[in-house]
């Protein structure tokens, strides 16, 4: 590994050019407070109007980040200037004639995530969408930033560059730039290495039972696949953020950095540990698609209100499609495990009743209302733009692969998308998208863009794996089919979803209902598949809940068992074609997969 720190760079400042500076101070850090001071130098018209952004990029939901602003003051000098709120977001100084304005405001920060501000007595971390102001028509002015730590032994890590000569000072290009570059400050762990003659850092908040060397070494290997894949990198450099903090899990990506979270004791057990490989190879695959080759309804971001468009399910599923698959060419782990991989994933899909309800486009237009603020209906009406994206990206990729015998692939329409608009980083539109991928498919993709994205028909999986030898195979339970999830929470035994049309929803059962007994015999979630297995299609059971602390009795009549579990399995005896299919897919043979 290779020492490195952020690259500096000489910032001059000349009397007649508006200048933007903030100060981020944290200097009781217990309290959860971020003391911000803004600077505002050479703005010349009478009215300031300063905005909050109320979502960030690539966490699509309006999360009102004003919520957390309080003790708003504006200064010149030492006279206090006139200021009223418009809106929920918006502030308006009324400055007059002077040419200097200081606002001052703190931030409550008290979430840890990859998309809010976390400030307590062991770190800080920030990101610009949920610290600082917008200031309407200088979005594209350069920025700023000195950051005083609470103590000495604090350190600072960013994808921003430093000022030369300025202690603790950082500078962003414009607006979105900050936005794009979260903060990570305290006693954190940081490991330098380098990938393709690039410096690169790895920041750990948080004890874990992690093994450094084998992460960086993991990590290594993805950013090279990925770079392969695209021709390069295109950062000069790269840092990975990650907290380690109890069940925690997500990520958030960034132009020339990454934030992670995940759980601290989740690296000792493979199947957890490369779950979070996966995590690392989706968000670095960002930095391709969705940073720079993102949706034309996303080129120049909307920080006041909802971005809509029609295409995560390629910013986000293809990239699920992805961090899949990158692990595998990276050999961290094989085909077998793989497939293992996509039984699991084609589960979730398939046992999601919502799936049948909303289009994959209409699930990513509708992110801002649906996906991330799930109800008990949610399972019925929505299917995830990641998952069922994924879904069809497998299926796209492997029909481009079976008409050009593997020398054609899904990596094709990724190249040919970072070439036409990622580079440039100019928009696409849905059509244009489409229009790529037909150009790789070499074929009409009209009817499946109707069937598969904007409409509702199932997958047709087998018909899409049998080249390449697999096939999708059911696994029954043995139990009739009721219709509910329950879980234990705090003693009680709550029923968390009822499947639209199950047994359970026609005899009146309810998500939040307690449940107490089947045929008079007390039930736990635990016990309760086993119980059902007594019992057969059309048998009728008494089903004891406490409907909003009412104790009520149902009579629900079972219905047959219903599929639970799907597996990718090798058909019997593959051919030649199939065999060599498969492994200019996935590089290995068939017959080691079964």
């Amino acid at each position: 590994m290779t020492e490195a720190t952020a690259p500096r760079i000489d910032i001059g400042v000349q009397d007649t050019v508006p200048t933007i500076n903030y100060l981020v101070a944290m200097p009781q850090p217990e309290t959860h407070l971020f003391e911000v001071s803004l600077q505002i130098v050479n703005y010349s018209s009478p009215i300031l109007d300063l905005r909050m952004p109320v979502w960030t990029p690539g966490s699509y939901l309006v999360r009102e980040y004003a919520k957390n602003l309080q003790d708003f003051t504006a200064f010149a000098g030492d006279k206090v200037l006139p200021w009223r709120k418009i809106s929920k977001n918006h502030w308006q100084i009324n400055k007059g004639d002077v040419s200097e304005v200081t606002v001052r405001y703190r931030i409550f920060a008290n979430e840890l995530s990859v998309r809010t501000n976390h400030l307590d007595a062991t770190h800080g971390y920030f990101n610009g969408a949920a610290l600082f102001f917008r200031i309407p028509g200088w979005e594209n002015l350069p920025i700023r930033v000195t950051v005083l730590p609470p103590y000495p032994q604090w350190r600072i890590t960013t994808p921003l560059p430093t000022v030369n000569e300025q202690s603790n000072t950082f500078y962003a290009a414009d607006f979105d730039t900050l936005v794009d570059s979260p903060f990570e400050i305290g006693e954190h762990q940081s490991y330098h290495f380098e990938v393709l003659g690039k410096p690169h850092e790895l920041a750990i908040w948080g004890q874990g039972n992690y093994q450094v060397q084998q992460l960086i070494r993991d990590t290594q290997k993805i950013i090279q696949v990925e770079a392969q894949m695209f021709g390069g990198l295109p950062y000069e450099r790269y840092v990975f953020l990650l907290h380690l903090f109890a069940q925690a899990y997500g990520g958030l990506e960034h132009k020339n950095c990454c934030s992670l979270i995940y759980q601290r004791f989740g690296f000792r057990s493979q199947d957890k540990y490369e779950r979070f490989i996966q995590l690392v190879a989706h968000e670095f695959f960002h930095l391709w698609n969705v940073k720079r080759i993102r949706p034309q309804a996303l080129e120049v971001f909307n920080y006041d209100q909802e971005n809509y468009t029609p295409s995560l399910w390629f910013c986000e599923g293809t990239t699920s499609y992805y961090d899949l698959l990158i692990p595998l060419r990276a050999g961290i782990y094989d085909a077998k495990a793989y497939l293992n991989y996509w039984s699991k994933e084609i589960t979730r899909l398939l046992t999601t009743p919502g799936r049948k309800v909303q289009p994959l486009s209409e699930s990513s237009f509708d992110a801002w209302i649906k996906l991330y603020r799930p109800d008990t209906n949610t399972g019925n009406s929505q299917v995830s733009y990641y998952l069922k994206g994924e879904m069809v990206s497998l299926l796209l990729d492997l029909l481009i692969r079976a008409r050009y015998r593997n020398q054609r692939s899904l990596d094709d329409v990724m190249r040919q998308m970072w070439q036409k608009f990622g580079q440039a980083e100019i928009g696409y539109t849905p059509e244009q998208l489409q229009a790529v991928i037909e150009s790789v498919a070499g074929v009409d993709l009209t009817d499946f863009f109707a069937r598969y994205i904007d409409g509702t028909e199932e997958l047709p999986f087998n018909q899409y794996l049998e080249p390449f030898g697999l096939q999708l195979v059911t696994e029954r339970e043995e139990e009739p089919y009721l219709g509910i999830k329950v879980n234990t929470e705090n003693g009680r035994e709550v029923i968390k979803f009822v499947e639209a049309g199950s047994p359970a929803q026609l005899a009146g059962i309810d998500a939040g209902d307690e449940l107490l007994a089947i045929a008079g015999i007390k039930i736990t979630a635990h016990q309760l598949s086993d119980r059902l297995k007594d019992y057969q299609a059309n048998d009728t059971i008494q089903v004891a809940v406490f409907h909003q602390d009412e104790l009520r009795i149902y009579s629900v009549t079972l219905d047959s068992p219903r599929p639970t579990k799907y597996q990718l399995l090798p058909v019997q005896n593959p051919d030649a074609t199939q065999q060599a299919n498969f492994a200019g897919w996935l590089g290995a043979s068939i017959s080691g997969v079964g």
